[in-house]
């Protein structure tokens, strides 16, 4: 994210609140590739990710006088993104099997060769064709670093659904990056 000198973002923010325009802009264009990744993350669409940051940002104007400087102005505002991204999955009914039973035995301490050897647009788009349920869950835990208890509570699932979607996404992953790299 955007790292300035807070002061400077300070006087942006109270620009913003005072309803100052060309601050708004000011504010968007530090934070909006930042959000925007997160976005893509969560939705795997672009059209969607856009249509969300969009009002996840008019939003964030919107309630900037509620943003109190207890946390970074970005941390904040992602916030508002995910939530944002949130409403929009379950708008489109997006459900969250639990899994737990499938994945009980499965731990990740028995990794071989944790060296990477794909490309980073390779491994985003891997990410972007899991099942939606595992790759949001995914992105928030692993990228996002928000623990199940927490991704629970955002999804309105239980921890164990959100543990056992997550490792699903693992094993998917695995499968495909093995598919990978048997053609390479």
């Amino acid at each position: 994210m955007a790292n300035h000198d807070p002061d400077i973002h300070q006087r942006i923010i109270e620009k913003c609140r005072e309803g100052d325009s060309r601050s708004q802009y000011r504010l968007y264009k530090l934070y909006s590739k930042a959000m925007f990744n997160i976005a893509i993350r969560l939705l795997a669409n672009r059209m969607d990710a856009e249509d969300v940051l969009q009002e996840a940002f008019v939003s964030a104007f919107r309630k900037i006088g509620d943003f109190r400087g207890d946390s970074a102005f970005g941390a904040w505002l992602k916030r508002i993104v995910i939530n944002h991204c949130i409403s929009f999955l379950k708008s489109k009914k997006q459900v969250f099997e639990d899994l737990s039973e499938q994945f009980e035995n499965i731990t990740d301490e028995n990794e071989e060769d944790n060296n990477c050897r794909f490309e980073p647009e390779f491994l985003h788009e891997t990410i972007k064709s899991l099942p939606d349920g595992s790759r949001i869950v995914f992105n928030l835990f692993l990228l996002e670093d928000y623990k199940h208890r927490e991704i629970a509570q955002m999804l309105g699932i239980s921890e164990s659904t959100s543990k056992s979607q997550y490792q699903r996404a693992l094993m998917l992953l695995k499968e495909k990056l093995v598919v990978y790299e048997k053609q390479i």
